[in-house]
């Protein structure tokens, strides 16, 4: 039996349930969010302005024609309506004026309800991306993962904009369209446009969902060319250490390679997509100018009606424009959107319970009882491990690699839940506690202590962001970092880095150190936090552990045999279970697995010493 961890490719997020139904069901649920109360009447103002504006859209053209007519002269040659034509197309003029200003003034109004509703929508992707387990977090692809909340926001935008502004709108406008040809024109006016508005959006629908597919593929190379382009660029320093440096361009250069290929087909279909909205929209503009024609020269209609359906056909395909590529943008926003529903959907393996408590006071006391537990990558685990530690007292583990050592402290930080046994802090199942009070008992000092690219006070500061300069250089110097931080020309302002690459490996290390001091847990543990280390870099780390140990219970995992001497028990692992324990005197005397390691460690060392 195995346990199944997370392990996501953020390439491979998956979608959930999409569609624009759904979407425009998210978008609503979204604005009624209480973060969003506040701007309850701007949204109200926002869709009067619109629905005004349309009203006014339609408006126009029944005026110009009007205005026109009054020009028209008599049979004696002479205009009598020159005044009133004058006023009529000043009228028409200010009403298009204002059917083009409301949709400015409305989207001046609605800017900060977009923004503040893509900010909760991120807020809320990237604390649950936070949430979730070890095992997706592992396997994540962070540029990837960025860019499904990046698209998921921008997504957000363009549903609200286009749907309350756009769509809805252009409907209305339609509707009274065709209502304002057939009572003032010609019936068979109105049964062109609707017959154009049908033909335009259903050649517009069904050339969209192949577009659609289209962007898909796109945005899978997409996600995964930045993807690959972060992963390189982030690990430069192991692909120069390999000399793959052409490898990984040929690399970079395949992703991009089969983004092109993508791109250039998802703007191919553009291409179509426009080709047949042209053609639908200039014949029935050309069906209803031949009606009117007709109707002028029976004298049914006057020249200013026949340039007043014009302006109502240019005006109807005003908003067909917005239509086509308003649809375009919903289908590929609902797309966007499913991926970043799909994020936070994604339940985290290892949750809390709804009864888990606080762990309160800890005193640091840890016991495995019959641990087991085994990993999807691996076909060996842990088996029925168990062993007591109790507050303030010192265990190590050793073995090989792979003999579960660092698997046991992640069982403690509960980053896995075990399949057999229990893991007790203080007596207290891990399971019925919170996951943050847990770790905040814990204090971890890996091999590799990875640090933002901050100044080195707010590296250390990390553990306790209110603690004071006197806290802060009480930690540095128990971590043996304070002569170190103060030599430098920027001192404490000091930037480490990317992941502290500016520092060397002892320095990061007693970083971390003095950060696990300042966050005084009542655990620590050690994940062989010296093995990469140099002998005399070792020594002095080593003695900002020692100091850091006093007082707490500690846990420690350790190759170097030298660094577990002083351990109150020393457990010895292979393939998953105890062979051995003890204190190092006994473990030595029994001449088992634990004193032939010592004995080769010892004659490898006194080769080293011999060769320098």
């Amino acid at each position: 039996m195995s346990a199944h961890p997370q392990t996501v490719d953020q390439d491979k997020i998956e979608s959930a349930d999409g569609g624009i139904a759904v979407s425009i069901g998210r978008i609503l649920k979204l604005l009624a969010r209480p973060e969003l109360a506040k701007w309850r009447p701007v949204m109200v103002l926002a869709i009067l302005l619109t629905l005004a504006a349309a009203v006014l859209e339609v408006m126009f053209p029944l005026l110009l024609g009007y205005a026109i007519n009054k020009l028209v002269a008599d049979e004696n040659g002479i205009i009598a309506g020159f005044a009133p034509a004058m006023f009529w197309l000043s009228v028409a003029l200010g009403v298009r004026f204002l059917a083009g200003g409301l949709p400015q003034l409305r989207d001046w109004l609605f800017s900060p309800v977009s923004q503040d509703a893509q900010r909760i929508a991120c807020v809320d992707a990237f604390g649950h991306a936070q949430s979730l387990s070890l095992g997706f977090h592992q396997t994540r692809r962070t540029g990837a993962l960025n860019r499904v909340i990046e698209r998921g926001a921008s997504a957000i935008d363009y549903l609200i904009r286009f749907l309350a502004f756009n769509i809805g709108p252009t409907i209305v406008r339609l509707i009274l369209a065709s209502i304002a040809l057939a009572f003032a024109y010609d019936p068979w006016l109105a049964l062109v446009a609707v017959v154009t508005i049908v033909i335009y959006a259903v050649a517009t629908i069904m050339i969209t969902e192949w577009r659609v597919r289209q962007r898909r593929r796109m945005n899978e190379a997409d996600t995964r060319f930045r993807g690959i382009a972060v992963d390189i660029l982030t690990n430069f320093e192991t692909v120069k250490s390999f000399a793959a440096e052409h490898r990984e361009t040929g690399r970079f250069n395949d992703a991009m390679r089969n983004y092109n290929l993508r791109y250039v087909d998802a703007v191919r279909s553009m291409y179509v997509l426009n080709a047949t909205q042209a053609f639908a929209m200039n014949a029935g503009l050309l069906a209803a100018l031949i009606i009117s024609a007709w109707n002028v020269s029976q004298g049914t209609m006057m020249v200013g009606d026949l340039t007043g359906v014009m302006a109502m056909f240019l005006s109807l395909y005003a908003p067909l424009n917005i239509l086509g590529w308003a649809w375009r943008e919903i289908k590929q926003g609902a797309v966007d959107l499913e991926k970043l529903y799909g994020l936070l959907g994604m339940k985290p393996e290892v949750a809390d319970k709804n009864s888990a408590k606080a762990l309160v006071d800890p005193h640091g006391a840890v016991a495995f009882e019959q641990v087991s537990f085994t990993h999807d990558a691996r076909a060996v685990g842990i088996q029925d491990v168990s062993f007591e530690v109790e507050a303030g007292k010192k265990i190590a583990f050793v073995g090989t690699s792979g003999a579960g050592k660092s698997t046991l402290l992640k069982l403690l930080f509960r980053f896995y839940d075990v399949l057999g046994g229990r893991v007790l802090v203080d007596g207290q199942d891990v399971r019925d506690l919170t996951q943050e009070s847990l770790r905040k008992a814990l204090g971890l000092v890996p091999q590799d202590v990875v640090l933002f690219n901050e100044s080195i006070k707010a590296n250390i500061s990390y553990a306790k962001p209110d603690a004071s300069l006197d806290e802060l250089r009480d930690a540095a110097r128990r971590a043996q970092l304070l002569d170190f931080i103060e030599s430098l020309p920027d001192g404490w302002e000091t930037r480490v880095g990317e992941r502290g690459l500016k520092l060397s490996g002892g320095e990061k290390q007693r970083v971390g150190i003095a950060r696990v001091i300042l966050a005084n847990p009542a655990i620590l543990v050690l994940d062989e936090a010296t093995s990469a280390l140099d002998s005399a870099t070792e020594a002095a780390v080593q003695d900002a552990l020692d100091e850091a140990s006093k007082g707490r219970t500690t846990l420690m995992v350790a190759h170097r045999l030298s660094t577990v001497q002083n351990a109150d028990e020393i457990v010895v692992l292979k393939a998953g279970q105890v062979i051995e324990r003890g204190t190092h005197e006994a473990l030595l005397a029994a001449k088992g697995e634990y004193a032939d390691m010592w004995a080769r460690q010892a004659k490898r060392d006194a080769l080293a010493v011999a060769a320098e």
